[in-house]
């Protein structure tokens, strides 16, 4: 298992509750938890230093924010990903993330872009070095940042658990290595670029054209892997 920088020692004065969220969305994201997994309340009280209460509350964030499912008298389990979910993601995908990244290119501020450079340059670190689970993570971060500066109560929630599942089939998808696939990671690590120098000069036209462009080359990779049979996929058009 990869290392993870936000387990339960990952330093003195972090928040525990804080801490155990965004562990347990780190591992997620990145697969070192499984779609459909029981998580074990002991275990992660014991991990990260607290009591049943304060850790069956971070649950019900997560639950709300599509990572974790809750249902009555059964224990908390990782979101499934399921022919549905994986439909539902090819046919939306388009539409929530040309919104929100044109949205963020109205309004976008000075620190709004320093921070999206920021990410983006713990992104293709990652790309440059191998580091998958970085990589995955940092995708998602600069999406979600995107969203994030579009500020729209409407679009988050969905951009939220839109990239969930991005992100879990792309861990899935781009595991074995080979030049092709590295050549396409540098490509993805290019356009990310184009898109802050887009927003950063407020042309949501450009940003569309460009995250389309983007999502485009997701979808010739995550198609094959995760596709329905025979199904239209709209990415990129």
């Amino acid at each position: 298992m990869a290392t993870d920088p936000f387990s339960g020692d990952a330093g003195a004065g972090v928040d525990r509750k804080t801490a155990l969220s965004a562990s347990l969305r780190h591992r997620i994201l990145t697969m070192q938890v499984a779609p459909g997994s029981v998580l074990d309340e002991v275990s992660l009280s014991e991990e990260f230093g607290l009591s049943r209460p304060p850790v069956r509350e971070a649950m019900r964030q997560l639950a709300g924010e599509g990572f974790i499912e809750l249902e009555a008298n059964r224990p908390a389990r990782v979101t499934s990903m399921n022919y549905q979910s994986l439909r539902d993601f090819f046919l939306v995908a388009p539409l929530i993330y040309v919104a929100t990244t044109r949205l963020a290119a109205e309004i976008a501020t000075k620190a709004d872009i320093a921070g999206l450079r920021q990410i983006q340059d713990n992104f293709r670190d990652a790309v440059q070095s191998g580091n998958i689970d970085g990589r995955v993570f940092y995708n998602d971060q600069f999406h979600l940042r995107i969203g994030e500066i579009a500020n729209n109560a409407y679009l988050l929630p969905s951009l939220r658990r839109l990239l969930i599942d991005h992100a879990r089939i792309g861990k899935i998808f781009y595991r074995p290595a080979n030049a092709r696939m590295q050549h396409e990671l540098e490509e993805a690590s290019r356009q990310h670029d184009e898109i802050i120098d887009a927003v950063a000069n407020h042309d949501a036209d450009r940003a569309e054209t460009l995250v389309r462009e983007h999502l485009d080359l997701s979808r010739k990779n995550m198609a094959m892997y995760a596709a329905p049979e025979g199904m239209q996929i709209p990415l990129g058009v």
